[in-house]
């Protein structure tokens, strides 16, 4: 018969020893992430190849340390010197058509360097101009073009006088136009009496000459209007030529120091021209500057922000690839937006309210984005793939996209994108994504899987100890002496639910360690030790253990019915476990098997009432294909059985109380009673063969911890897989009973061993003819089996020879 494991099987303690230090603060910092490195290669290479579509996705548990993972291995990329300098990016007016501003890119730190000469630029020329239009020059040829005009008109006019004298006409000018008056042959006016003393012949003679003299004068005013027109040009051509002059030299000078940048040069080029076409916006500004001394500058007013630049983004000369976490995906946050101002009751624009995105942030380096959180975002996975297929960056307004609003709004320049995005989420969205998306598989062509466990050997137990060590610092916790770091290392086997494993959890860790360093704290001591880690784990369970507590509770006082104590046939204690969320536990379920006469096989209740998982409903399938193959190979099966879960009002899923199903099922047929005292988990295959199940300390504590509240010091014990051995690493109440053997565990690798230890008697093996031994277990229950057979044969004779069949 099977015998209980050793303690020593039960838990793998941390041989602290072999520690060559006496706290955390005697380790040095660790330079390698343990135990990832398929995942830093694949983050390695997809970093390392320039190609469109190489895109990351970093998958992996929440809290395994993927963000500062990540972020670490590509700051120390960004170090290398190939890597290259990061690129300024800024907008600036179009002054050809406003809407549309320009994007300009320069080398880093130019963009600052470009604003600042801009800003330099405008406020010289607030003062170089108005000084042009006040020199003696400009007034020289201003009053040139003023008094050429001025002769012209005044001889124009001088000779319609003149010949109308001649005629007998006087023409005199005035502030407010000319009077047209008949003279005498002295040369007087004529008096109004005089002009009516005249004949009718004479007066329309003078008449007629008032009219052509006041056409002529008419057709030489609209010449002067002409000329006017010309002047004014020519002042305009005058002003334009001296402003010029003025800023030739200031642009030109910008226009050699940023002739690497094409575009640039260009830019400038406008922006004197517009200057040159608007040199009275700045002698308004300097009048303007005069009339509001001591109120405030001329260089406020928004009537030079048209020559501003907008540095979108700028990185120092000596900064390193640019490296952006957006932990709020939205899309003005990612892709930048374009604001407004009110005024006047309206909302207006211009290139100088145009903000950035973390995309912008991030071009020529690297984005993290959190995938989940991107994908909850509207609009926001759509706009993402779109940029990264187009190799642009569109800054445009999502409320306008969508019609939502009709104001005014920019069309900005589209930015080069030149960007390696990293999502970061778990391992079903990746899945998800590529299955169901196409253009994910072709832009995210790397993934990085990392590990959620790593082996539990000396050397990674090392590095483990450095890890605790550079999470103390990180977070200015007291130091650990070297046992409290064994206990964290067995801690990380038990969350790995593998005692040759280790967790790579790094939240679970870090809490442990901020949790048992308030401890500490409170306690008043200068280390932390291993009663600061227990007390923290122990703290941790009870502020989680109210519902456990509650089942406990109604086991104890028998609302729920468990028997620990006896034997029972066709009745058996499984051992379920509830999972929390950040905490499971596990209690014992009662499972009860009838069988009978008939034809219906295995009859799973839960499955009836449809509170089955598929995966139980498989279970109990290879419990029928077992029973069928074991006991039943030369006749039919003609059993009824029913299995339930007693007080279980719960959906149930999972096969791992398959091996305590088929138990209790093989006690009802072969009649033989069950040891209440020893539960079983495990599941099941159709050779009888017992498979490793999950949660198995959870399941081991909860029935230890139920069989001590009803029975003492009475001995139990529980039937697992062999297979699961390798996972134990069991609380040390258990440990302490099995040493003192108040508590047994088995491991089995078959269905017969488990029977063995719950009846105390042979499973039995078939001889040579085939048969059982006659006292075994496996004789009873083909023994009931057949005894079935034959009673089905029987009625099936008697309905067939036309008798009446009994109930």
């Amino acid at each position: 018969m099977i015998k209980p494991l050793h303690v020593n099987q039960l838990y793998n303690h941390c041989d602290v020893e072999k520690f060559d230090f006496n706290t955390t603060e005697d380790l040095k910092d660790l330079d390698t992430i343990i135990g990832q490195a398929r995942a830093l290669k694949a983050i390695s290479f997809g970093v390392g190849i320039k190609q469109k579509g190489y895109n990351l996705y970093v998958m992996g548990e929440l809290g395994s340390g993927k963000h500062s993972i990540v972020e670490q291995f590509i700051k120390s990329k960004g170090k290398e010197k190939d890597q290259e300098k990061p690129a300024d990016w800024c907008y600036v007016n179009n002054f050809e058509d406003p809407r549309k501003p320009i994007s300009l890119k320069l080398a880093s730190s130019m963009g600052v360097q470009l604003k600042k000469d801009m800003e330099e630029l405008i406020a010289d020329l607030q003062g170089i101009i108005p000084s042009v239009f006040e020199s003696e020059e400009y007034r020289e040829k201003k009053q040139s073009i003023v008094d050429k005009l001025n002769e012209i008109k005044k001889e124009s006019f001088q000779k319609i006088k003149e010949r109308a004298k001649e005629e007998y006409i006087a023409i005199n000018y005035t502030a407010t136009g000319y009077t047209v008056s008949p003279m005498s042959k002295e040369n007087k006016i004529l008096e109004a009496q005089e002009f009516v003393a005249l004949s009718d012949k004479e007066k329309e003679k003078i008449q007629e000459k008032i009219k052509k003299f006041k056409t002529q004068i008419e057709h030489t005013a609209q010449d002067m209007a002409i000329q006017s027109k010309v002047q004014l040009k020519e002042i305009r051509e005058l002003e334009q030529n001296m402003t010029k002059k003025a800023v030739d030299n200031s642009i030109d000078e910008l226009k050699k120091r940023y002739e690497a940048y094409p575009n640039v040069v260009m830019y400038l080029q406008s922006v004197k021209e517009d200057i040159i076409k608007n040199a009275q916006d700045f002698l308004l500004s300097a009048q303007n500057a005069l009339s509001a001394i001591g109120v405030g500058s001329a260089s406020d007013s928004t009537i030079f922000s048209r020559y501003r630049v907008n540095v979108l983004v700028t990185h120092k000369d000596k900064e390193s690839v640019p490296i952006a976490y957006e932990n709020n995906p939205t899309y003005a946050n990612l892709f930048g937006e374009i604001e407004h101002v009110a005024q006047m009751g309206m909302l207006l624009t211009d290139f100088n309210l145009i903000k950035p995105g973390a995309l912008h942030r991030a071009n020529g380096g690297y984005l993290i984005l959190d995938a989940s959180k991107v994908l909850l975002q509207p609009f926001v996975w759509d706009g993402l793939k779109r940029m990264l297929q187009a190799g642009a960056i569109r800054i445009e307004s999502l409320a306008h996209s969508l019609s939502l609003i009709s104001t005014l709004t920019l069309e900005p320049q589209t930015i080069e994108l030149d960007v390696k995005i990293i999502l970061i989420g778990n391992r079903m969205l990746y899945y998800l994504l590529y299955n169901y998306d196409p253009e994910f598989k072709e832009l995210f062509k790397v993934n990085a899987d990392f590990e959620d466990r790593i082996e539990r050997n000396e050397q990674n137990s090392f590095l483990y100890a450095q890890m605790i060590g550079m999470m103390v610092k990180k977070n200015q916790l007291l130091p650990l002496d070297k046992k409290a770091v064994g206990r964290v290392i067995e801690y990380g086997s038990r969350i790995a639910e593998d005692s040759q494993k280790l967790s790579t959890h790094l939240k679970s860790l870090g809490d442990l360690l901020q949790e048992a360093d308030f401890i500490a704290a409170q306690k008043k001591i200068k280390q932390i030790t291993k009663n600061e880690i227990d007390e923290a784990i122990a703290q941790k369970t009870e502020r989680s253990d109210r519902i456990k507590d509650y089942i406990y509770e109604e086991i104890q006082r028998e609302t729920i019915l468990i028997q620990t104590k006896g034997k029972m046939v066709g009745q058996i204690n499984g051992v379920s476990v509830v999972n929390l969320g950040n905490y499971a536990f596990g209690h014992p379920v009662k499972i009860t098997a009838l069988t009978r006469l008939g034809k219906d096989g295995i009859v799973n209740i839960e499955r009836e009432v449809k509170l089955s998982g598929p995966m139980h409903d498989k279970g109990i399938m290879i419990l029928s294909a077992f029973l069928a193959t074991r006991y039943a190979k030369d006749f039919p099966l003609s059993v009824t059985a029913t299995l339930v879960f007693e007080q279980s009002y719960g959906r149930i899923e999972g096969d791992s109380a398959s091996c305590a199903e088929l138990f209790a099922l093989l006690s009802s047929l072969s009649e033989i009673a069950l040891d209440q005292s020893i539960a079983v988990t495990g599941s099941v295959n159709q050779n009888g063969q017992v498979q490793a199940v999950g949660g198995i300390n959870e399941k081991i504590e909860g029935f230890f911890d139920v069989c001590r509240l009803l029975g003492g010091t009475q001995k139990n014990g529980i039937i697992i897989p062999a297979s699961n051995v390798k996972h134990l690493m069991l609380k040390e109440e258990v440990l302490l009973a099995a040493r003192n053997n108040t508590f047994e565990i088995y491991a089995i690798e078959n269905v017969d061993e488990g029977m063995e230890i719950l009846t105390g008697m042979a499973s039995g093996k078939r001889d040579g003819k085939g048969n059982f031994p006659k006292k075994s277990i496996g004789y009873q229950i083909e023994d009931k089996l057949r005894f079935f057979a034959d009673k089905s044969r029987q009625k099936k004779y008697k309905k067939e020879g036309g008798q009446e069949e009994k109930p």
